[in-house]
């Protein structure tokens, strides 16, 4: 046998020894991961007569702010309210300066807030240390925006434990009650609610320590409707607004201040 014949016969010999060796088993894929659990949503706590005069807990950190905020010297005005209030020194801007910001004023609304909510704040002391001349609130929108069971006269009690509230921790300042701002479409059920809470809380007005002050009128058309604009939304003023607002209030911020 030739050196060549030797090599091509071990060559076949081992070609057929792989050939015949069996493949190896396939490794099986690993299983998918189970996809999670769907999280339920917590029940939302139905709505009562107590929910808006039980102090809340919301927002934290925005009343961490307030805290702050509060240590400012010669503070003479301060406002409480929800996301019409918390934008007054931005995109009321303007008017703030004006008006306001002389007077070393403090903004502690907050969007989305309702009564329960400042009643929070105030319990949470944004209120303390303060001699403001006057406290200007405005508050009940998001109570009857929020829940559709929530009654007027609900949010109008959960005014009045503000004010109370407020009586307490500064019983030298006097109070600026404004009514809340029309919203929505005019038979709108919201606007109508609205329409509830102030005719409640305008009793609350004493004319001595509580003023009471309805601006209604100056976020309407003739045809009883929000110009939008004003209020593009038809619930939060854009700077015209604010204009509008500060002037309204202006005689009667004048005389509170003295």
């Amino acid at each position: 046998m030739t050196i060549q014949t030797s090599i091509l016969a071990v060559a076949l010999a081992v070609g057929s020894a792989f050939a015949q060796t069996p493949a190896a088993p396939a490794t099986p894929a690993a299983p998918a991961p189970a996809a999670p659990a769907p999280v339920a949503k917590p029940k939302r706590e139905p709505r009562t007569a107590e929910s808006a005069i039980t102090p809340a807990t919301r927002n934290e950190n925005r009343r961490k702010g307030f805290l702050e905020a509060g240590k400012k010297p010669g503070i003479q005005i301060v406002f409480l309210g929800d996301s019409i209030t918390d934008a007054w020194p931005g995109r009321g801007k303007e008017a703030w300066n004006e008006h306001y910001a002389p007077f070393n004023a403090v903004s502690f609304g907050v969007s989305g807030e309702r009564t329960e909510d400042t009643l929070g704040h105030i319990e949470g002391g944004v209120l303390d240390g303060l001699n403001p001349k006057v406290v200007v609130i405005m508050i009940g929108t998001n109570n009857i925006g929020h829940f559709a069971e929530e009654k007027p006269e609900w949010a109008a009690a959960g005014v009045k434990k503000i004010i109370e509230k407020v009586q307490a921790k500064l019983p030298s300042t006097k109070i600026l009650l404004l009514g809340v701002f029309p919203r929505d479409k005019k038979d709108s059920p919201k606007r109508k609610a609205v329409e509830g809470i102030n005719a409640i809380i305008s009793t609350y007005g004493d004319g001595k320590k509580v003023t009471y002050l309805d601006l209604t009128s100056k976020f309407l058309g003739p045809d009883g409707e929000i110009p939008k604009d004003i209020m593009p939304d038809l619930l939060h003023p854009n700077a015209a607004g604010y204009k509008i607002w500060a002037e309204a209030m202006k005689a009667t911020m004048d005389a509170l201040m003295k």
